[in-house]
């Protein structure tokens, strides 16, 4: 494929030297508007990058920032490209399971550090390097097993797809152990109050159960795990059944 094919973006992420553009030399990199926009975002949420606010941060009038991306956008790709950085690396020793829990477990810690990827919209594909690389990551963590090519990418998206489920709608949850403690207090006292037996038997039974430890503190934790590892056992059936 020739090279002018691929946006102007990503022939910047990918080290490829695209056609020059007329005017001065570039006064930056582009993991500068990368680093400035993702300040942007960690401090006040997506809704504050924007790209004079970028071009502000940098020094620079915003004009200068389409030298490097075309649109908001592109904007996007790289503030991804740059909070997600590399993968983990997976432990070889490990089987299939642990090492696609491992890799499960970096991408929440990553959602959890940047909560605003969330707030990206997924219109395509993945093509950036590092994206890339986490997709690899993600299949290589499948090796040894009898699962498909085609197969172990839908197992990684079905744990992808979970993961960002569960970073989104924990997203603006206390995280603070006391606060979480309190609220949690104060939920169950509201709910135990208008989730009367006779018209919610399903929710009084769950209020009547006595709290797992594991739960105390962490239900984030917990949910996250009991979540996954109901995800990872389908996935292991699957396994079973491909098994010669």
């Amino acid at each position: 494929m020739d090279e002018n094919e691929l946006p102007r973006v990503l022939q910047q992420l990918w080290g490829i030297e695209g056609r020059s553009r007329p005017g001065p030399k570039p006064a930056f990199h582009i993991s500068d508007i990368a680093r400035a926009a993702i300040k942007l975002a960690d401090a006040g949420g997506l809704g504050a990058v924007s790209m004079s606010k970028v071009a502000a941060e940098l020094g620079f009038t915003t004009m200068s920032l389409y030298r490097y991306v075309d649109a908001k956008d592109d904007l996007y790709v790289v503030m991804l490209e740059h909070a997600f950085a590399e993968p983990p690396v997976l432990d070889p020793e490990l089987d299939w399971r642990g090492r696609i829990t491992a890799w499960a477990e970096a991408f929440r810690d990553a959602l959890r550090r940047h909560p605003w990827i969330l707030q990206i919209p997924i219109q395509e594909p993945p093509l950036s390097p590092n994206q890339l690389a986490w997709m690899e990551s993600g299949l290589d963590a499948f090796d040894g097993t009898p699962l498909t090519p085609q197969d172990r990418l839908s197992a990684m998206l079905l744990v992808n797809i979970y993961v960002r489920g569960t970073a989104q709608l924990t997203a603006n949850m206390r995280t603070e152990p006391d606060e979480v403690r309190e609220a949690d207090r104060l939920y169950t006292e509201r709910l135990t109050m208008l989730a009367t037996p006779d018209r919610f038997p399903g929710i009084a039974a769950t209020l009547e159960q006595p709290v797992d430890e594991g739960y105390a503190g962490d239900f984030d934790a917990a949910e996250f795990g009991f979540g996954l590892n109901t995800v990872l056992d389908g996935i292991h059936t699957r396994i079973t059944r491909q098994t010669p």
